[in-house]
């Protein structure tokens, strides 16, 4: 019904127990009922808020819209997030252990620690290995409870009552792989002078900044000239000041060129890994 200034203040009989009382305005009659539900309102608005900062004082996330339980999606996030963290070291244990392979870190020996059942001199990469392990079931069992514990039958069966009971299972093995890990970090040791005879014997590497110096030149086809040279070879330093003393370019250039090396060859990385 729409209030007209006429209508609003039309009278109306108010009645008592079906009889005539007293009269009084239409707008008195549904006005103080619209005031007293903006009341309510007002006071469940009130409430609401009240409510948050409740719960949020508890150190506790406000969630104004719920099934019958605490929707599980946080928990999903949750998980993911750990999985991909225990990714990154995944992927470093299986580097470091490369590494300690190609002979580029040493591992410093523990008295009594057995390498090997019948190779006493063996120092296996044993903590990275554990911990390459363990991360591997953190997140099998982190990967299921992502995807099921968002996913209930009508809002509440109890399969996520029993999966659950696990969460601290994946917490422990990812616990147990920093462990390992951070005791295998430990025992390790650079080998510079490994790491240098490695890059000593590939100056192959240096075709890289001669062919971008031979495009500023605009020398033709530099890509594929350094590809005859040392696709499948491995050159040495006079192979390569060799190579660069055909090329067309002024002498200053080429000293430049000869002056690098494998081990020089690192551009700005130095920099960046000490403002990590």
């Amino acid at each position: 019904m729409e209030l007209t200034p006429l209508t609003a203040v039309s009278p109306i009989d108010g009645r008592y127990a079906s009889k005539t009382k007293k009269l009084r305005t239409i707008f008195s009659e549904y006005g103080l009922i619209y005031h007293r539900v903006l009341v309510e309102v007002h006071w469940l608005q009130s409430l609401a808020a009240h409510a948050e900062k409740f719960v949020e004082s508890l150190g506790l996330i406000w969630n104004p819209y719920t099934i019958q339980i605490e929707p599980h999606d946080y928990m999903a996030e949750l998980f993911d997030a750990v999985s991909r963290f225990n990714n990154i070291l995944i992927d470093f244990s299986r580097d470091v252990w490369g590494y300690i392979s190609l002979g580029y870190f040493k591992q410093k020996t523990i008295a009594g620690e057995v390498g090997s059942s019948t190779m006493p001199h063996k120092v296996n990469p044993i903590d990275f290995e554990n911990a390459e392990g363990n991360l591997g079931l953190a997140n099998a069992l982190f990967g299921h409870l992502s995807m099921k514990l968002p996913v209930s039958r009508w809002q509440r069966d109890l399969t996520d009552s029993t999966v659950l009971r696990n969460m601290g299972v994946g917490f422990a093995y990812s616990l147990i792989a920093l462990s390992s890990m951070q005791r295998g970090i430990g025992k390790l040791e650079a080998n510079a002078e490994k790491m240098l005879e490695d890059l000593n014997d590939n100056w192959e590497v240096l075709a890289e900044p001669i062919q971008t110096v031979m495009r500023r030149y605009g020398i033709e086809e530099p890509y594929e000239k350094l590809k005859a040279l040392t696709r499948g070879q491995r050159l040495n330093q006079q192979d390569m000041q060799a190579f660069i003393d055909t090329l067309e370019l002024p002498d200053t250039v080429k000293e430049e060129l000869k002056a690098l090396s494998p081990s020089t060859y690192i551009g700005n990385a130095e920099s960046q890994a000490k403002a990590i």
